[in-house]
């Protein structure tokens, strides 16, 4: 019957797998025996399979809890990853004392200009000081109009009724100028190079001209962060005239300008005024003079 057959066939299969062998080791010259084993089929499966389970344990605990595993490729270092973290700790702290000495220096700022001491700097485009390199002058309808008044003025130019200038007379010192007063008004702070003061503050109405006093080429004509709106003449024989404080400028750098022609208007312009004046200078061979000295306000 086949089905007898194959129960026998399974029989003999599981016999040979029990059958016992030896495996004797003899001395080959002698044969003298050594060493003998007796092993089954089944035996010899179960050894080696157990070896082999072993073998894969032991190499596994090799690989996670030994410094060997560095040798195997796609395991990084176990320095390398400590080396990495102190760096990261390192620099952790490195931005923390950062931080700690920009708050420091920032309280300083604040006591130094009397505000009060902050816990938390503030974010930036919060602070309220002003920049002053972004700031945009544009000329209004108003001042429009009130520099085409003043232009518009009699130049006050000093020349015959017939309208030919005056010959220009040989000068050999500042006392032969022939000085026009650039604002009559009240001499409010007087020249005192002790205290740093080197010109004269004048005070007149609002939008009142402010003249040359003399004839010459105007070289300065800007804003500046603490005079303000500032213009600067030179003069013949090293002289140079400078008119600080103005509202508003007429000229431009580079333009001649006469003797009592309109070229700023007075105002309040810059840090160091305090209110609508006109500074006027006078500058003699490098040398700051006294205005009072040469014309009456």
């Amino acid at each position: 019957m086949p089905g007898q057959k194959q129960e026998k066939h399974r029989f003999l299969w599981l016999s040979r797998l029990k059958f016992k062998y030896r495996l004797v080791i003899l001395n080959d010259e002698t044969f003298e025996e050594k060493l003998s084993f007796r092993l089954s089929r089944l035996n010899l499966f179960v050894s080696v399979g157990s070896a082999s389970i072993l073998l894969f344990f032991v190499f596994s605990y090799i690989i996670a809890f030994t410094p060997l595993r560095e040798y195997i490729p796609g395991y990084a270092s176990v320095s390398a990853k400590r080396d990495v973290y102190q760096l990261q700790r390192q620099a952790d702290s490195i931005e923390s004392a950062l931080k700690d000495k920009d708050l420091y220096i920032y309280n300083i700022k604040n006591i130094i200009s009397g505000k009060e001491i902050v816990d938390k700097i503030p974010e930036k485009g919060t602070a309220t000081t002003p920049v002053y390199k972004d700031i945009q002058l544009k000329s209004s309808k108003a001042d429009s109009m009130l520099r085409a008044e003043v232009e518009n003025k009699d130049q006050y130019s000093l020349s015959t009724p017939g309208g030919e200038e005056l010959p220009a007379a040989p000068r050999t010192g500042i006392s032969n100028f022939f000085f026009f007063t650039p604002l009559k008004g009240l001499v409010t702070n007087s020249f005192s190079p002790t205290s740093n003061h080197l010109g004269i503050d004048i005070v007149a109405k609002p939008n009142e001209p402010i003249k040359a006093t003399l004839d010459g080429t105007v070289i300065f004509s800007d804003w500046t962060l603490e005079t303000g709106y500032t213009i600067g003449i030179q003069h013949q024989q090293n002289l140079i005239s400078i008119y600080k404080h103005n509202a508003s400028l007429l000229k431009k750098p580079g333009t001649y300008v006469k003797a009592g022609e309109p070229i700023a208007i007075i105002g309040n312009s810059g840090e160091l005024s305090s209110g609508p004046h006109l500074h006027f200078e006078l500058w003699y061979n490098g040398s700051p003079v006294n205005p009072k000295d040469y014309m009456a306000f």
